[in-house]
């Protein structure tokens, strides 16, 4: 009996361990796995806003970088001058504004004599026809008392010179008169003229605005002389050297951005009809095969290139041969949300790793430790 109860524990225990193999392997089926995954980042290429030689290069390939660290200069001089010329264009430009302002007041003030000149020979217009009057009345009179003998001859010619002269002195208040008119449209024309070549007035001013811009501009050259991290990230392809010529928008240098690792998993197409958006995923990178990484399912791809159909030569489409008895499963991405990296894993853009989703626990609350794929599904 004792020696039949030895063979009985011996089988319950290897049935235990194999019933709990199958379930754990079981567990690695259902849910959808991939060994096609790759650790992905935000890649910032760093590009120069101004062209010139690097006169500063403070780092090193590799190096980690916080945001804002001085990646390099670009030597400032010539952006120094060209902020130095503007500014004198500035002032410059204020001193021509000015000049233009005193030409609209002087045009104004020609505008308000020629207005005063038409005033004045209108006046004077009326104050000859009212002495035309009085000396017609009095030639008229001198012409009565001759006959009469109640004036003398000599007395008729001084009132009618008199008359005579008053009507002259009235054409030329006549001819004042148009002069100042004339006068007054040339004065408008350039009061026009100065209000135009002015523009707008105070800060509105487009000569002036012109100007501000153009050292706001240099201004902003000089700035971008000096190229700064805009994100912490680890540089990385490093070629430049003190020296090299830096070119505007040509990228410089790539830039890893730290704070923005995902994962992408390649899974089958017959394997995504169960992954949902929240599902809890195991990573398993191959640099840290025994430390798995928690994570979730951000997103799904929505489609993937076709190759069949493309144009081909002769503009004809590609279309690949295909056997009727294999069907290959197209991959499509899943995006994986890192939810928790250990400190002691360094993450590697383009690193292969696995990628398990569970599914059905996009509501799941329940915390467990995440657990390394196997070794073979690895």
């Amino acid at each position: 009996m004792e020696k039949y109860q030895k063979y009985l524990l011996t089988g319950a225990v290897v049935l235990i361990t194999f019933v709990a193999i199958l379930l754990k392997y079981w567990d690695y089926v259902t849910n959808p796995w991939t060994r096609d995954g790759q650790v992905r980042a935000q890649v910032i290429q760093i590009t120069p806003r101004v062209s010139g030689p690097i006169v500063k290069l403070p780092i090193k390939d590799n190096q980690l970088v916080k945001a804002g660290d001085l990646l390099f200069e670009i030597d400032p001089r010539t952006f120094e001058a060209n902020l130095e010329q503007a500014r004198a264009q500035l002032d410059e430009t204020g001193d021509n504004y000015q000049a233009l302002v005193q030409q609209v007041e002087v045009a104004k003030a020609m505008v308000e004599v020629s207005r005063a000149g038409i005033t004045q020979a209108r006046s004077a217009i009326k104050e000859m026809e009212s002495t035309i009057e009085k000396n017609e009345a009095e030639y008229d009179r001198q012409r009565e008392l001759l006959p009469r003998k109640a004036t003398s001859q000599k007395a008729v010619d001084r009132a009618k010179a008199n008359y005579e002269i008053s009507i002259e002195q009235r054409k030329t208040a006549l001819a004042a008169l148009a002069q100042a008119k004339a006068s007054l449209i040339q004065s408008e024309a350039e009061l026009a003229e100065a209000k135009a070549n002015l523009g707008a007035a105070g800060d509105a001013n487009a000569l002036i605005r012109a100007a501000r811009a153009a050292v706001r501009q240099a201004e902003l050259n000089l700035e971008f002389t000096q190229v700064r991290a805009p994100v912490d990230g680890y540089v990385t392809n490093l070629n430049l050297r003190l020296g090299s010529q830096a070119v505007e928008n040509q990228p410089a240098l790539a830039l890893v951005d730290v704070n923005s690792f995902w994962v992408d998993g390649f899974f089958k197409e017959t394997s995504i009809g169960n992954i949902r958006q929240g599902d809890k995923a195991v990573v398993t990178l191959m640099t840290y095969p025994d430390t798995p990484l928690e994570g979730s399912v951000d997103s799904l791809g929505w489609g993937i290139a076709q190759q069949d159909g493309s144009t081909g030569f002769e503009l004809l489409p590609n279309i690949s041969p295909t056997f009727e008895w294999i069907r290959l499963a197209q991959r499509v991405p899943v995006r994986i949300h890192l939810t928790n990296v250990p400190e002691e894993v360094e993450l590697r853009v383009g690193t292969t790793c696995s990628v398990l989703v569970k599914t059905g626990t996009s509501d799941s609350e329940e915390e467990k430790p995440p657990v390394a794929a196997p070794r073979a599904l690895q």
